[in-house]
């Protein structure tokens, strides 16, 4: 079950810098620059379903996220069934679900809500660092993975994080997955076969450390139009669908460094 305390929001804490690594760079930013190129139609405030089996963690992370003028929490939920019925019942942009819950588990919740509706964005807020859940929300369709320790200084960052497309992830989860990845080499369940080219692969990591089409293409020196169809290349190449799924291939490919 998920743990009942919870910090209390504290201006210091959110202030402070979210982890930087790797596979993620999220920051507390303006409501302005809060979602990327792609998300220029979105809305200005983002929409937040928080499901939690615990009313008072619930109300402690709502007060985290209301108090900030780009957020806000527009439904709640005792367990993952209600977090889908809440889903139906309201427009949300972003989902944040606790992993043990009654009923359903959020890890279950999301996979119902990633195929429920695919635009909506899936945050994991647990007390468990623990690799077995990660790998479990990661593939399950989460974008971020926070801890409740932390929350008051990474969950802002990190719902804005999801709404530009980025993954959010702490830095033990990072080592994890490097940790997993080289397991695989050493018991052979990786290849060696390089099909991307030296320039895709120079995309693929500026993508996957967080840069926008117009920074890569300032840091490469090509038109942001390159960038793109090197980016729509790399999607078909590897039969991935999004940034995050590139990110994660990045991370596994080692072109990623913890």
């Amino acid at each position: 079950m998920s743990d009942p305390s919870l910090p209390e929001p504290s201006v210091s804490g959110r202030s402070a810098a979210a982890p930087t690594t790797g596979a993620s760079t999220a920051s507390a930013t303006s409501a302005a620059s809060a979602y990327g190129p792609s998300q220029g139609s979105a809305p200005a405030t983002i929409r937040i379903l928080l499901a939690d089996d615990h009313a008072l963690v619930r109300r402690g992370v709502r007060l985290i996220l209301d108090r900030e003028p780009d957020l806000e929490v527009v439904a709640e939920a005792g367990d993952g069934a209600e977090a889908i019925d809440m889903a139906r019942a309201h427009e949300a942009d972003l989902a944040v679900l606790d992993i043990a819950m009654p009923r359903l588990t959020g890890l279950q919740a999301a996979r119902e809500l990633a195929a429920l509706k695919p635009g909506l964005r899936i945050l994991m807020l647990t007390m468990h660092d623990n690799e077995q859940y990660l790998f479990q929300a990661l593939k399950s369709g989460a974008c971020g993975y926070v801890l409740k320790s932390v929350a008051d200084r990474d969950l802002v960052a990190a719902c804005r994080a999801a709404m530009r497309d980025e993954p959010f992830l702490y830095p033990g989860a990072v080592t994890a997955l490097i940790r997993n990845y080289l397991d695989r080499v050493r018991h052979g369940e990786e290849t060696s076969d390089h099909i991307l080219t030296p320039r895709e692969e120079e995309v693929l990591k500026l993508v996957a450390e967080g840069h926008s089409s117009k920074e890569i293409a300032e840091i490469l020196f090509i038109s942001i139009k390159t960038v793109q169809r090197h980016r729509a290349n790399l999607l078909q190449k590897l039969g991935l669908r999004d940034r995050l799924e590139l990110t994660r291939y990045a991370i596994r490919a080692g072109l990623i460094e913890p």
